[in-house]
């Protein structure tokens, strides 16, 4: 913790008062799992509250920036910037995949590069900077980070099939899309599961992924593919 301590020092000019908050952000659950007898606090509440904060911000940037923009236009653009695979980036370019303490399993499967892992770990640090330091440093932070990277574009775009798929289908009107767990396989800490897109029971692609929602991703992408 002494270096992560001096890196947000040195790069963001953050000194946390309780420590405490900041190694519970950087710790998973499969570490506090292992080391159940110390009663570990793991991160998952943190990233509830670091999730709030970081629509609260980028909503507010968006309304200010793009005043000539509709609500839709600007929900469409948060969830963007908002996206794990986004925020395990920018968890990357902060330097923050190297100082998680995962679980020994974890660890072996790849843990310290999911994008799922490294996205919670972003929001979990908000939220523990939050709780430290108040919203406007968070906002400080955020913007000395991620805003300028969302400005230039610079951020890891991710197509929404999903949406892709709601909108292509839903041209003539409402349309019930549904999404099928058909298995799953691998260990409890890695899984795979694949999923099965269906309109009116009619099966319109499969996908997989290391969770249900990037199975439902590659589900739907499978089926906007085959639908162009």
């Amino acid at each position: 913790m002494q270096q992560l301590q001096k890196k947000l020092a040195v790069d963001f000019g953050i000194d946390f008062s309780d420590v405490s908050l900041l190694e519970t952000a950087f710790t998973h659950t499969s570490y506090a799992n292992e080391h159940r007898l110390l009663k570990i606090s793991h991160n998952e509440r943190l990233e509830f509250l670091g999730d709030a904060v970081l629509q609260l911000i980028i909503s507010r940037y968006l309304y200010q920036t793009y005043p000539q923009f509709p609500e839709g236009e600007m929900s469409k653009m948060r969830s963007t910037f908002v996206r794990e695979e986004s925020l395990a980036g920018f968890a990357r370019a902060c330097g923050f995949d190297r100082f998680l303490r995962l679980g020994k399993g974890e660890e072996k499967s790849g843990g310290r590069n999911r994008d799922t892992i490294l996205g919670d770990l972003f929001e979990a640090f908000l939220g523990a900077l939050l709780l430290d330091k108040g919203i406007e440093t968070v906002e400080d932070f955020l913007y000395q980070v991620m805003i300028p990277q969302l400005e230039v574009g610079n951020f890891e775009r991710v197509t929404d099939y999903k949406t892709a798929l709601q909108e292509m289908l839903q041209v003539n009107g409402e349309i019930a899309i549904r999404y099928q767990v058909i298995s799953e396989s691998g260990p409890a800490h890695d899984k795979t599961f694949e999923v099965e897109v269906l309109v009116n029971d009619q099966a319109l692609g499969r996908g997989r992924g290391r969770s249900k929602k990037q199975a439902e991703q590659a589900a739907a992408k499978n089926a906007v593919e085959a639908g162009n």
